[in-house]
């Protein structure tokens, strides 16, 4: 989980191929309409974001039905968008590795990608941020070190649980 530019899409692959999981990315759950508004430099609301956590909780659900262990990339922002990931898996955990970063690296990262979400939105996305809370099971990872460290620091976590 994060904002924008953090590694999310990166730090996913290298958990999944060094765990064994099954990948999800959060972005292709998007319907158009979030993407053509994102794309225009405007904000998803809560509402625009709704349809598509859900989709994700069922992604999660479906895979969890199946006995299969799963990473997702996604930005779960708020708490109660991290609560409807959550409620895909009841009665089995859901881990949370929050990527933060220094606005600086996140924007100059952004701006070296191919992404429909544009540096603009950046700022936005760092006001809506809510930090993990101490009853939510997570880690922290600072990312402005390099993103082999990042993961690396993920799996050991992850592998401790």
């Amino acid at each position: 989980m994060g904002v924008s530019g953090t590694g999310k899409s990166t730090v996913a692959q290298g958990l999944a191929a060094t765990l064994g999981l099954v990948l999800a990315e959060g972005d292709d759950f998007h319907p158009d309409a979030n993407i053509e508004k994102m794309s225009a430099g405007i904000p998803l609301t809560d509402s625009d974001r709704l349809p598509w956590l859900r989709a994700l909780a069922e992604w999660t659900a479906a895979r969890d039905a199946e006995g299969v262990s799963t990473v997702l990339t996604c930005s779960a922002l708020r708490v109660p968008y991290r609560d409807i990931l959550r409620s895909a898996t009841p009665g089995r955990p859901t881990y949370f590795v929050h990527l933060v970063g220094s606005p600086d690296v996140l924007s100059s990262r952004m701006e070296s990608r191919e992404h429909f979400m544009p540096t603009s939105l950046l700022e936005s996305q760092i006001a809506t941020l809510e930090s993990l809370r101490d009853d939510e099971d997570g880690l922290v990872v600072d990312v402005d070190a390099p993103l082999e460290q990042v993961t690396a620091r993920a799996v050991a976590w992850l592998t401790r649980l």
